[in-house]
């Protein structure tokens, strides 16, 4: 009987864990989502979903991050693992790298390092020293070069 529970536990960890790397595969550009994708997302009201469609475009993540002041900061971290406004590598704030989910200031300074990045690939390459490929695909959710 305890052996069943342990296995049904690791079952049901497994598969958690698998829809929660799912989840922060799908991040949503804020200049692009529909207003209907908005909603599922945590702490997004109907209202809120609205405000974001209607001010578009975001120029940047601070844009979007002062729209959604009303949210506290855990709130608006929670929902930037699933909606952003991809930052330029070469041209991010600080500021603007640091709202990435799970970015500290080690990672800013790298991030910085190599500047300016010519590629996507040189980004890989570079930030793959200090973190793994699978970091590294969920960082480059985030950013763009235009």
């Amino acid at each position: 009987m305890r052996r069943q529970f342990v296995c049904v536990v690791l079952v049901v960890l497994s598969c958690l864990a698998s829809h929660a790397q799912g989840g922060a595969q799908n991040v949503l550009n804020a200049n692009t989502a529909a207003e209907n994708d908005l909603l599922p997302l945590p702490h997004i009201t109907p209202a809120l979903a609205k405000a974001i469609v209607e001010r578009r475009p975001f120029k940047s993540v601070r844009d979007l991050d002062a729209l959604l002041q009303p949210l506290s900061r855990q709130q608006r971290t929670e929902l930037y693992g699933r909606l952003f406004v991809p930052i330029n590598l070469n041209t991010a704030t600080d500021a603007e790298i640091l709202t990435i989910p799970g970015i500290g200031q080690r990672m800013l300074g790298e991030f910085k390092e190599y500047r300016p990045y010519k590629s996507m690939e040189q980004f890989r390459r570079e930030i793959g020293k200090y973190v793994s490929r699978q970091e590294v695909a969920r960082l480059e959710r985030y950013v763009s070069l235009d």
